[in-house]
């Protein structure tokens, strides 16, 4: 049994910090970072059955084309993710009464949609990117058994490519769900590696009145080609989300409107418009 200060519950038996229960979710969960955003997807659903707020983490179920989905927001960075994904497994792979894990386990679909820079210059403004790799910068992760899920050769060919700092942690490497990745992909969508950093400014390459490590950082990683696949974006969520993801054994895909293009110095005209593209594509393909 796992006990209560491991796995908290609020007094109705809801996830501590979701304060959802087993009941609220669907198997098709779609995550974005800003809890603005839920609406902006739901806005398109036939009906919601359900709605509710905790921190930064806005939850709302309902109905997209006969299609059940639910949409979340997890807030910023590999912490939160730690969190959302854990509890949401605690949902459907714990028996919250008994608090013993389940004999039958649920494998959830978990599909992030964010808003990205490109770090390529062939990767236009107002395009979507996919992530088939998760590049983890943050650390978190390490924190889990994490070598039979990670790409320790393409760890060991980034490291060497930047010289990395072992002294900030080992990166990590994690695909995305081949099954999202073939349920969700096609030719207007690019794949490339997605570098999840564990901070906004230094840990990004941004200089305030802060000296950082390794100032060369970017450009570095922005020249890193492993077997013909480039680090197309930099973000604060992927590889979290697709290492714990696959680690509890749930399917995850990242997919990001490309709204700024740090190669080329160019800035969507609309970027509202590209991520309301990216929305539709994406709800379009789960209501298939």
């Amino acid at each position: 049994m796992i006990k209560s200060s491991e796995l908290i519950l609020n007094p109705d038996g809801s996830v501590y910090h979701l304060n959802l229960l087993p009941e609220h979710i669907a198997n098709d969960i779609i995550f974005v970072g800003d809890q603005n955003r839920v609406e902006k997807i739901t806005q398109f659903f036939d009906s919601i059955e359900f709605s509710t707020q905790k921190r930064e983490f806005k939850t709302q179920t309902g109905i997209f084309k006969g299609k059940r989905i639910t949409v979340m927001s997890t807030g910023i960075g590999p912490d939160n993710i730690d969190i959302v994904i854990n509890e949401l497994d605690a949902l459907v792979n714990i028996d919250l009464k008994t608090r013993k894990p389940k004999e039958n386990l649920t494998s959830l679909n978990i599909i992030r949609i964010g808003t990205s820079g490109s770090l390529q210059a062939d990767i236009p403004v107002d395009s979507f990117v996919m992530s088939k790799f998760g590049l983890g910068l943050d650390n978190m992760l390490r924190s889990y058994l994490i070598d039979e899920i990670s790409n320790i050769e393409m760890e060991d060919a980034f490291i060497k490519h930047t010289n990395w700092d072992l002294k900030k942690g080992r990166p990590y490497v994690i695909s995305c769900s081949e099954l999202l990745e073939k349920r969700i992909e096609s030719n207007q969508i690019f794949k490339g590696i997605t570098a999840t950093a564990g901070g906004f400014y230094g840990p990004q390459g941004r200089v305030l009145r802060l000296n950082i490590q390794d100032e060369n950082l970017n450009s570095k990683m922005d020249s890193f080609n492993y077997n013909g696949t480039l680090i197309s974006n930099l973000e604060m969520e992927t590889a979290a989300i697709y290492g714990l993801g696959k680690l509890l054994g749930h399917h995850c895909l990242s997919l990001n409107a490309i709204i700024a293009n740090r190669s080329t110095g160019t800035f969507s005209e609309d970027p509202y418009k590209a991520v309301d593209e990216l929305i539709g594509y994406a709800l379009e393909k789960l209501a298939e």
